[in-house]
């Protein structure tokens, strides 16, 4: 077995037996050394987002001190969530190695697939409505952020 997967499937046993969310775990390795770990926390901290992914990528910029992980690998034990594929896009994480896919997480109750539909157009989300109000004068934020020249974009 893989030793940073190993170390991921310890934190997701850890966080299931603590009861502090769903079966999951992720660490961070940067120049062969884990920086980072996280378990799902979603029970736990009562945050839907404290998913093991973002748990870790929280640690680790914390560490690092910056949000560009670029020169990091995640291991999850099991393929992301949109959110967390989101989360690792704007990390600039380079490299996922994952475990379990995201059709064995929906046998046991884990189903992302309604979000990937809504993503691709095919589907509705009974849940959200999304309402636009008010772009002139929120573009208007964009507009101070694209004159300010010492910004890092990202």
């Amino acid at each position: 077995m893989d030793p940073y997967m190993k170390v991921a499937l310890d934190e997701a046993l850890y966080g299931l037996r603590k009861k502090e969310g769903g079966p999951f775990g992720a660490v961070i390795v940067k120049d062969g050394e884990i920086i980072a770990r996280g378990h799902n926390q979603v029970i736990s901290s009562h945050d839907p987002t404290a998913h093991a992914e973002i748990v870790a990528i929280r640690a680790a910029s914390s560490l690092l001190q910056r949000f560009d992980l670029s020169d990091c690998i995640l291991y999850t034990t099991c393929e992301p969530c949109p959110m967390c594929f989101g989360a690792i896009h704007w990390a600039k994480i380079p490299l996922v190695i994952y475990g379990a896919t995201r059709t064995d997480a929906s046998e046991i109750g884990f189903d992302d697939n309604l979000i990937y539909e809504f993503l691709a157009g095919r589907a509705t989300d009974d849940q959200l409505t999304l309402k636009q109000s008010d772009r002139d004068a929120c573009l208007q934020v964009f507009k101070e952020y694209m004159a300010d020249q010492t910004r890092v974009h990202y």
